[in-house]
């Protein structure tokens, strides 16, 4: 899926260039805040206008945190959301702290979501392409991924680590295209 932030409105396109233009690799686990910058920006309501008349503009702000690795503002945003979408942010983001229970519990709350199919399809073409040998499920299992990702966080060296990190980076952007997309 080609990812293209200018999509969301320029405010959003002018944060997301600041690391990446929406293709960064978010670390697996333990990531720090990595642009002041965004996080100035988004403090002070920078791409409110771009994503309010989005599906889910408050899931789409929790998304943007976590995009930065702001681990705490994105928990703030997230845990303000009482929606499908919000539970999905919590998730990633306890996913990333790493906390496997407390991800697999918000996961839970998520249960089925519409990026679901998309997501397990990029998962497998992403480890197709990377000729891995990582089995895939073939209908999208988030627990499955969570304990991927714990078990993959402190070995950077495994072969299955950069799957995981473009896996991880498919699901944000999908996500993000969910709830900053036009409200359906």
């Amino acid at each position: 899926m080609p990812f293209d932030s200018a999509r969301y409105g320029a405010s959003v396109a002018a944060l997301l260039s600041l690391e990446g233009d929406g293709e960064r690799l978010m670390p697996l686990a333990r990531g720090t805040c990595s642009s002041s910058e965004a996080a100035r920006r988004l403090r002070e309501g920078a791409c409110k206008a771009d994503l309010a008349s989005s599906l889910a503009p408050g899931a789409a702000v929790a998304g943007l945190w976590l995009y930065f690795s702001c681990l705490e503002e994105s928990h703030e945003a997230a845990q303000a959301i009482q929606s499908q979408e919000g539970a999905y942010w919590h998730a990633i983001l306890h996913r990333q702290e790493p906390d496997a229970w407390n991800a697999k519990y918000w996961f839970r709350q998520v249960g089925r979501h519409p990026i679901d199919e998309p997501l397990g399809r990029a998962a497998r073409e992403i480890a197709v392409r990377h000729e891995s040998d990582l089995q895939v499920p073939e209908r999208w299992d988030a627990a499955w991924f969570v304990d991927l990702c714990d078990s993959l966080a402190a070995q950077q060296e495994h072969r299955h680590h950069r799957v995981a990190l473009e896996i991880q980076r498919a699901e944000w952007q999908l996500l993000f295209d969910y709830c900053a997309g036009p409200a359906r």
